[in-house]
């Protein structure tokens, strides 16, 4: 009898360490406060319950594989025709589709570090070679990365605002980058927090793709729409880019319900922006007292914060575990910490008060 064998898998598999979502943590007092996953604190309105509700009734039937009425909705929301528009399953959904459309063994991805912690991921998976770039003063060096730019590189990922350290580059330093870029490379603009944006240098992707073939934006409706748990994802571009896009989609993978959802949620933009406003202001309430409070924290476009901490990243972490405060950390770097509602910030506060942070 042979000795005992398992399957051979991919050798990337050896190295590859999957993506963890954030924790929730729960405190003695039994308090439990989510910052760590960059979602919205407030659920979906009565409108999109509605549509969700409705749709439910229906889910012995299989989806729209064209997400027809939904793609209809977003062209017409961004001022686009339809064929400029492809659809997934979230933005990670979406970042896997753009992946197996260009990525291959032997090419190179660009993106800045730290970012998105999908890029490295995926990429990997694609069999691609992942070109990290070191962000400077914790924002993308758009000159470095055209600088990486070889024959080989098939795809640039530019996370603006970037994740997750809230920061932005503006237009005229993107289209700086892009005039660098080979017409053959793609770009995308990974615009997944576009709506929490305040800053007026900061583009607005869809203004900028029109006679540049080779951009093209990617958003989300996890994030200001509320809807993480459906995962809808889109991506405008021109329609040879979009089209290739589609043909990577996993059948079916953008169900019913978040079809009727996202339409409804498009529907009542403006009430939902309404939400989103309310996070901006505690955004900047946070930040002005974690500054007055002695901390540095860099301007962010967000619905987060970012501290760079360093070796304390971890004793920060558990400090605010404590408390029943989840928070994303990245051990030996820094914190990111989502903008809920005023009684999780106020928590979050009060342990980063106490926490010792001062030079």
């Amino acid at each position: 009898m042979s000795e005992a064998t398992t399957p051979r898998f991919r050798s990337v598999l050896d190295r590859f360490v999957a993506y963890k979502p954030g924790k929730v943590v729960v405190s003695p007092e039994g308090r439990s406060f989510k910052l760590s996953s960059n979602e919205s604190p407030e659920g979906p309105l009565p409108s999109v319950l509605d549509a969700i509700t409705e749709a439910a009734r229906d889910i012995n039937r299989y989806p729209d594989n064209n997400a027809t009425a939904l793609t209809e909705a977003i062209a017409a929301f961004c001022g686009v025709s339809a064929e400029h528009v492809a659809v997934g399953c979230g933005s990670v959904g979406m970042t896997q589709m753009l992946l197996e459309a260009v990525a291959e063994p032997g090419t190179e991805v660009v993106y800045a570090w730290r970012s998105f912690e999908a890029y490295p991921l995926l990429v990997s998976l694609s069999g691609a070679t992942g070109v990290q770039v070191p962000l400077e003063e914790e924002t993308h060096d758009l000159a470095a990365m055209a600088d990486a730019i070889t024959e080989r590189t098939r795809l640039v990922f530019i996370c603006n605002p970037n994740n997750p350290t809230g920061t932005v580059v503006p237009r005229a330093e993107i289209e700086a980058f892009l005039d660098r870029v080979p017409e053959d490379c793609l770009v995308v603009l990974d615009e997944a927090y576009r709506e929490y944006v305040r800053d007026d240098a900061v583009p607005d992707g869809l203004t900028m793709y029109g006679d540049r073939p080779n951009l093209a934006v990617l958003r989300t409706f996890s994030k200001a729409y509320g809807l993480a748990g459906l995962r809808i994802g889109y991506l405008v571009a021109h329609p040879v880019v979009a089209g290739a896009i589609r043909k990577t989609f996993l059948p079916f993978s953008v169900n019913s319900v978040a079809q009727a959802a996202g339409i409804a949620s498009l529907a009542a933009t403006g009430e939902l922006l309404e939400r989103v406003e309310r996070t901006v202001k505690e955004r900047d309430r946070v930040r002005g007292t974690l500054l007055a409070d002695g901390w540095t924290v860099p301007p962010t476009e967000a619905n987060f914060v970012w501290l760079r901490l360093g070796e304390r990243t971890m004793d920060f972490s558990a400090a605010c575990d404590s408390q029943g405060v989840s928070v994303r950390p990245f051990a030996g770097e820094g914190a990111r910490v989502s903008i809920g509602s005023p009684e999780e910030n106020d928590a979050f506060l009060a342990v980063a008060k106490e926490f010792p942070h001062r030079n």
